[in-house]
């Protein structure tokens, strides 16, 4: 029986209706594999080698084969009796065309390095993207364009206090990694996101929220799909300085330097 999710929070709307859909956000007892299961195949998702996606116990990952590996070769996600697993499987049944690619790249790499003390680059990218991603949406004119920057240059205040009235309207924040929703059941100040920044038609906003994440999810699919991934790609985005994802957003909460802390001098690859 898992812990009890608290569905009201702002950082769960990614996976929230996956979660409905799926029948297992009001029922801590419930068959999370066998739901995950069925929800999976009435999407009729696949993986990047047209195999369906279902969920299996861990027990079924045979001993010396890799997560990624078994995924790209069967279509079955081993999934572990805990929340990571939990959000890992809602975030498939949300991003299904996003999670195939981020497999997709992983198990290539697998295919063609084998498993290694280190996993390389790519790999290390498409972890960091899985496991504590957040997908920042802005509208690709002036506005959207100037948070963003604002943004990567750390200049906190300018894009949560000056800014604020953008979330929302010229941009929306997606979480993606379970591992970052996970910390997020017990949140505090400094859990930060690798952040992705998505620039979308004008249109994309006046979008029902499914169909905003239809769009998100074929076009971020796409991106990885065409250029890759690296991990210049992010940019950090403290998530509880995100306006409204925090009751105590006042002065003191945003001259906190050891979270809102100024960028360094490394470059961050400019690749909305």
């Amino acid at each position: 029986m898992l812990p009890a999710v608290d569905w009201a929070r702002p950082w769960y709307d990614a996976v929230r209706p996956a979660a409905d859909a799926a029948h297992v956000s009001a029922d801590a007892a419930a068959d999370v594999i066998a739901r995950f299961s069925a929800h999976a195949a009435a999407l009729n998702l696949v993986n990047h080698a047209g195999l369906p996606i279902r969920f299996v116990p861990q027990a079924a990952l045979p001993d010396g084969t890799a997560y990624e590996e078994h995924i790209g070769a069967t279509g079955c996600v081993p999934t572990r009796d805990n929340l990571h697993d939990f959000f890992n499987g809602l975030v498939w049944l949300s991003f299904p065309l996003v999670k195939r690619e981020l497999n997709a790249l992983q198990a290539a790499q697998i295919a063609r390095d084998g498993i290694r003390p280190e996993r390389g680059p790519a790999r290390d990218a498409a972890t960091l993207f899985d496991e504590n991603a957040a997908l920042l949406v802005v509208t690709d004119d002036a506005q959207g364009g100037a948070l963003a920057d604002a943004l990567r240059q750390h200049r906190w205040r300018e894009a949560f206090v000056d800014r604020a009235d953008a979330f929302g309207r010229v941009a929306q924040v997606w979480l993606f990694g379970h591992a970052l929703m996970e910390k997020l059941m017990a949140p505090y100040k400094a859990i930060t996101a690798h952040t992705l920044v998505v620039a979308a038609p004008a249109g994309y906003f006046a979008l029902p929220r499914a169909g905003q994440g239809t769009w998100l999810d074929a076009h971020v699919a796409e991106r990885l799909r065409a250029t890759g991934l690296s991990k210049a790609d992010f940019t950090p985005l403290p998530v509880l300085g995100i306006p409204g994802w925090c009751e105590q957003q006042d002065d003191a909460f945003y001259d906190d330097t050891t979270v809102f802390r100024p960028r360094r001098n490394a470059p961050i690859k400019e690749n909305a």
